[in-house]
């Protein structure tokens, strides 16, 4: 009888382990925006939070040749875009990736990005301890007034 038991606990221990070496990186409200015909970049946008410190390391999805993460900033006026090696995720605190700042770009599309499709992305997340954690998701395609929309930024009206 002790045998069993023991099994169980051992189990259960291994389970508890391998569930808190992830970096346990939750996505939330993420969409893609749509394409024109011809556009061959696009931006996917989200929320992370991460249950310890970690950081965004990269992006991939099949639908493009080149995937980076990107930062928008203003410098003198003058919008400006660039890669960067990694995005900070401290420990409890919601990143947003958004048009104007952080965002995945989606470069050299394979094909257009149609409002309504799905668009698969992985992000490599690097916990503290080095060990990174690949996040799969199926985004949704919208265009950014239907983002805007469902997201509340779009018709406010004062009285």
């Amino acid at each position: 009888m002790f045998r069993p038991a023991l099994s169980v606990s051992v189990l259960v221990l291994a389970v508890t382990v391998s569930l808190a070496a992830q970096a346990q990186v939750t996505v939330k409200e993420a969409w893609v925006r749509a394409t024109v015909p011809q556009q061959k970049a696009t931006g996917a946008f989200m929320q992370l939070q991460s249950a310890q410190d970690a950081k965004l390391l990269s992006a991939q999805s099949p639908v493009a040749g080149v995937v980076e993460v990107h930062e928008m900033s203003m410098d003198g006026g003058v919008m400006k875009m660039r890669a960067i090696p990694s995005l900070d995720l401290p420990a409890g605190k919601s990143v947003d990736l958004k048009p104007g700042g952080y965002h995945v770009m989606l470069m050299d599309l394979k094909a257009q990005v149609k409002d309504g499709d799905t668009v698969p992305v992985t992000l490599v997340v690097e916990g503290k301890d080095g060990k990174r954690q690949s996040v799969e998701l199926k985004v949704p395609a919208r265009t950014a007034a239907a983002s805007a929309m469902k997201h509340g930024e779009g018709h406010k009206h004062k009285h």
